[in-house]
């Protein structure tokens, strides 16, 4: 793969990542908290922003490892498929990125 090819999937799903981050925000935010699901989860959970994040992402991690293991036993997986596991790992990373930053503020 060439720099130009990588750089374009990079933009492309980076731009995935932008969207559905920004439709999600719409659903997932009250009183214009964007963390407000997360320290909603927290609270219920009795630990740490970072742990109440970590514990939702991992459900998508597990997704993503379910994928490669099915493309690794010759099953088919669309495109669509890995592309929405995809942006939602990259987006789990950047939310708790947010949170890491929010908590040292």
């Amino acid at each position: 793969m060439t720099g130009h090819e990588f750089n374009e999937h990079f933009e492309y799903i980076t731009g995935q990542c932008r969207e559905m981050i920004a439709c999600k925000a719409a659903h997932y935010t009250e009183d214009n908290d964007r963390l407000h699901n997360f320290a909603a989860a927290r609270n219920l959970q009795g630990n740490t922003l970072l742990q109440a994040i970590a514990g939702m992402m991992a459900k998508h991690t597990v997704s993503v490892y379910d994928l490669i293991r099915k493309n690794a036993n010759g099953e088919s997986v669309s495109r669509d498929m890995w592309e929405e596991k995809i942006v939602d790992n990259i987006n789990y990373l950047i939310i708790l990125w947010a949170a890491i930053n929010h908590e040292s503020a």
